[in-house]
């Protein structure tokens, strides 16, 4: 049986039946009774909520995180508006563009949120994603000048080619035009490229380093449809598309990079885990029928029961 109640064990109990010791993290008790008297929840949330170091101020927002109060603009990210400009000039010049995904989860959502964009904005992309085994992680250079060869004039990297120092290098003398997209640690060496769209280079200010690429890959997106906006690229025989529709490969790629569940990534993945409820993306909706997944997506369901089986596609 377990042992008597006592006021610091979790629930007021010290040890379980198989021997455990259940104790509650030290946390500020009354910033834990603060924010359970202001969002009127209980005790036990305010102190889970106190030790994931959450205030009374922001306790609201972590609990009901909303892109109206997260949303950055994303020319606060270093080179955004050079991308978002080259970006924007490919689709109306109806160039060959394509993206170069890393084969993870969070690659290969960045890629189809490009994909979907530029098919709805009316631009021409296309994937490619490399061979783990022939060809390893990141850019190479054989790829880039295959699809310079093969008419693509512009290739976007996701979540990959912070380092790929030469075959940049290579891409740029042949005539190709790159920007990467990315979120890894960079060096204080930049590749050579028209833009390296990256919160974590050491002189991005933005403070979004704690993103997916995928939710870089969205910052992008958001900008280029904003500059196709303002340039009257949009209108009746071309619909202006709702970036919302797309939140879902966003939420999945964020959860399986685990990356913090804060700020940004919260709202993200909040309000894509309502898109995929709805099953709109075909391919998500088919990938949830064979996981036999016959309720409402949660983050546990991305990160163990779907993102494996993207993942294994790499």
């Amino acid at each position: 049986m377990p042992d008597t109640l006592t006021e610091d064990a979790l629930f007021g109990v010290a040890r379980s039946i198989s021997g455990r010791t259940w104790r509650m993290r030290p946390v500020p008790a009354r910033i834990a009774e603060a924010i359970s008297q202001a969002l009127g929840v209980p005790e036990i949330v305010g102190r889970v909520l106190a030790g994931r170091g959450v205030d009374v101020d922001s306790a609201a927002d972590y609990l009901n995180p909303s892109l109206r109060t997260f949303m950055p603009d994303p020319y606060a990210l270093a080179d955004m508006a050079v991308a978002a400009e080259r970006v924007a000039d490919a689709i109306m010049a109806g160039e060959q563009t394509a993206v170069f995904g890393d084969y993870d989860v969070d690659g290969a959502t960045s890629s189809a949120l490009l994909k979907h964009f530029f098919e709805a904005a009316g631009g021409h992309l296309q994937i490619y994603i490399p061979d783990r085994i022939t060809e390893g992680y990141g850019p190479n250079a054989p790829a880039l000048l295959g699809l310079k060869e093969a008419g693509v004039s512009l290739v976007l990297t996701v979540d990959c080619g912070v380092s790929a120092y030469e075959p940049l290098a290579e891409a740029r003398a042949a005539g190709l035009d790159v920007i990467v997209v990315d979120h890894h640690q960079a060096e204080p060496r930049l590749p050579e490229a028209v833009a390296a769209v990256n919160p974590n280079r050491l002189d991005d200010d933005s403070g979004l380093g704690y993103l997916a690429a995928v939710g870089v890959t969205y910052l992008l997106v958001v900008a280029v449809n904003r500059l196709l906006r303002d340039r009257g690229w949009y209108g009746t025989t071309r619909p202006e598309p709702n970036l919302l529709d797309w939140l879902d490969l966003v939420a999945l790629g964020t959860v399986c990079d685990v990356v913090p569940l804060t700020g940004l990534n919260r709202a993200l993945t909040a309000q894509g885990l309502k898109v995929m409820a709805r099953r709109r993306n075909p391919g998500l909706a088919a990938l949830a029928d064979v996981a036999r997944l016959d309720e409402r997506p949660g983050t546990y369901h991305l990160g163990f029961v779907m993102g494996p089986r993207v993942n294994a596609g790499g």
